[in-house]
């Protein structure tokens, strides 16, 4: 176990092109799970090429346990990687496989017949240790690929998308195959992925990416209850995040956002500092499973939409309804589920949505003791 440190680190493939990694500060503890998420091309293979050494950096340093290894060719990194495509030898047995880095590293063949056992009954592969790869499954792949690593026992484990060649449902069992490995070896790991499920499972830590930068580094926690700015708040959520365009104008000396659902008219207290905002375009934050059905509670604000479309999940139901023009998502319990064309009363906490710059996509903080916190005003309402 390593602790791992990337500082201000760029990559850049020539002069006069732009970076394609900018400014990268990551911490991460050893023992620790780090996630790097972002969609196609923002960056985070490139990133974890640069900490396996395959790639060289333009600028900045990679620190494991304090020392700089950035200068290191990668067999002296002491990190294992495992591939998205495994890279497993064809020729060779699943014996071999897991060997052969131990052979080149010269340990005693009865070291290495230990080493493999070891990690053969970690990973459940036992019986699987005399076929070849072409007699396997992806599943059964994919874990002999780790096995190969992990019988390196390095300081570092990276994985470069290593689950996104298998169906649906054995990328489910393979991930929480890997996260009670890591709860196992409490190994210090670096995990790429695009797929944000697989982020907010598995990691103690995520960095979520796009273009080169990281634009959010936090617990997946974090990340989701306190995105830094719109791009984030999209990508982190399953079902995404609703986005409401907000019309604000001052009542009665505060700040309130319009929602308008076509049928029912209601004002959101907003807190914010009026100097900030006013003339602004902004958009309403809000998580579909923070959208509640019920009568009006204290400090509460609602509004009635009509039911468009309706998708049963069975843990849940998801309704759809329109709210100043956009389609917004609530995620409700089965038996909480409207019939399709009913009016629905939609509850929202003030002190819970989130709000965004619209040409920005920065995060607007509250100001302090705001209305979203103790002074929410009584509802003005509307009908068409």
């Amino acid at each position: 176990m390593a602790t791992l440190e990337l500082r201000n680190l760029h990559k850049s493939y020539g002069s006069g092109l732009a970076d394609t990694l900018k400014s990268i500060d990551l911490a991460i503890e050893s023992g620790e799970f780090l996630i790097l998420v972002g969609p196609s091309g923002c960056g985070k293979s490139t990133l974890m090429n640069c900490i396996a050494g395959l790639e060289a950096i333009s600028g900045g340093a990679i620190l494991v346990d304090g020392q700089d290894i950035s200068g290191m060719s990668p067999k002296d990194r002491d990190i294992a990687m495992v591939f998205q495509s495994y890279a497993l030898y064809p020729t060779m047995t699943v014996r071999e496989n897991i060997a052969f880095g131990l052979k080149i590293r010269k340990m005693p063949q009865a070291a290495i017949d230990e080493e493999v056992a070891r990690v053969a009954k970690l990973l459940q592969i036992e019986h699987l240790l005399q076929r070849k790869p072409s007699q396997l499954s992806g599943g059964q792949q994919q874990r002999v690929a780790m096995g190969r690593a992990l019988a390196r026992r390095p300081k570092i484990y990276l994985f470069d998308e290593p689950l996104s060649n298998l169906d649906a449902k054995l990328r489910v069992e393979m991930r929480t195959e890997i996260k009670l490995m890591h709860q196992r070896l409490k190994t210090t790991t670096v995990y790429v992925t695009h797929d944000q499920i697989e982020a907010m499972t598995l990691g103690d830590k995520v960095a979520v990416m796009k273009d080169g930068i990281v634009q959010q580094f936090g617990t997946p926690q974090q990340i989701y209850n306190d995105p830094a700015n719109l791009f984030v708040a999209s990508f982190i959520g399953s079902p995404p995040m609703n986005f409401i365009p907000l019309r604000v104008q001052r009542q009665g000396g505060q700040l309130v956002g319009l929602l308008d659902s076509g049928q029912d008219r209601c004002e959101l207290p907003l807190a914010l500092d009026a100097e900030g905002v006013e003339g602004r375009e902004l958009i309403l934050g809000v998580r579909p499973e923070q959208i509640g059905v019920a009568e009006t509670g204290n400090g509460l604000v609602d509004v009635r939409a009509e039911v468009e479309v309706l998708e049963p999940t069975g843990p849940d139901t998801l309704a759809f309804v329109t709210l100043n023009g956009a389609k917004v998502c609530c995620r409700l319990a089965p038996d909480a589920a409207p019939a399709l064309g009913s009016t629905l009363k939609l509850r929202l906490d003030p002190a819970r949505v989130l709000l965004f710059d619209a040409q920005s996509g920065e995060r607007l903080r509250k100001a302090p003791g705001g209305a979203g916190e103790a002074k929410v005003t009584p509802l003005a309402r509307h009908k068409h």
